[in-house]
């Protein structure tokens, strides 16, 4: 049975709302941590419980071994929030490989027997859309390269070796785990998809965006952002409203 520290040591809550009749997890990217979910969990704590999911290898848990298999890490993250999940209405939102995450982790919510709100997935190609990639195989200045050219972690801390040789090995196993994933075309959830997307992401295009609508029986809609692949930092104030509308009215 899954215990409250399990699920604490999974899925962080910065701003705790338990009275909150919804709550929302939220999933990051590849090299990722909780942590980045703060100013989303600071500003809607007033209408929904806000969890951020802590991968292994980062942070606090920087000791533990990151699987490097998208579907062993969907397991796991479901194993130790299945029974949290099911406590009120639920939302998931996951930026690039944490948009993956959350639809795996929806799949498997679902088939044992639950219901997600809504599926919010941001800057991540459908997941029957493979691109042939390899960036966990590249030296860590490769690595590094990639991080900087998608100015998703702070460029300061790449630059600390230090730093760099505790997060690294996370990073290359996050990356081996989304590069080496495969979907069929025809893997649906019931849950409505929102697909989010910045119009000149290298790594998604809106074709591929669109895509998300063929992996739901229910509503889709795709929203277009100005940016690249972390457009969520400039646009963070219309994000946060969308998901402030949708917590707060269903819609």
């Amino acid at each position: 049975m899954t215990t409250s520290t399990e699920e604490s040591l999974w899925a962080r809550c910065f701003h705790p709302a338990p009275d909150s009749s919804e709550q929302l997890f939220c999933f990051p990217h590849a090299g990722g941590s909780a942590s980045f979910y703060f100013p989303v969990s600071a500003q809607l704590s007033s209408v929904a419980e806000v969890f951020a999911v802590q991968y292994p290898g980062r942070q606090d848990r920087r000791k533990e071994t990151s699987p490097g298999d998208l579907e062993v890490l969907a397991d796991q993250v479901y194993e130790a929030l299945r029974k949290q999940l099911r406590a009120r209405p639920t939302t998931f939102f996951g930026h690039s490989m944490g948009a993956t995450i959350a639809f795996e982790v929806a799949r498997r919510f679902e088939a044992d027997g639950g219901e997600l709100s809504h599926l919010f997935v941001s800057g991540r190609r459908a997941p029957s859309r493979h691109r042939d990639e390899s960036v966990h195989t590249r030296s860590d200045d490769g690595i590094v390269a990639e991080l900087k050219l998608l100015s998703g972690t702070n460029t300061a801390l790449l630059g600390d070796e230090e730093i760099l040789r505790m997060i690294l090995p996370a990073i290359r196993s996050d990356y081996q785990a989304i590069e080496t994933y495969r979907c069929d075309p025809d893997t649906t959830v019931r849950a409505p998809i929102s697909a989010l997307t910045g119009d000149s992401d290298p790594k998604t295009s809106l074709d591929e965006a669109e895509d998300w609508s063929r992996h739901t029986t229910g509503a889709f809609d795709l929203k277009v952002f100005p940016g690249g692949h972390f457009y969520l930092s400039a646009q963070a104030p219309a994000v946060i409203a969308l998901l402030r509308k949708h917590l707060s009215t269903g819609r």
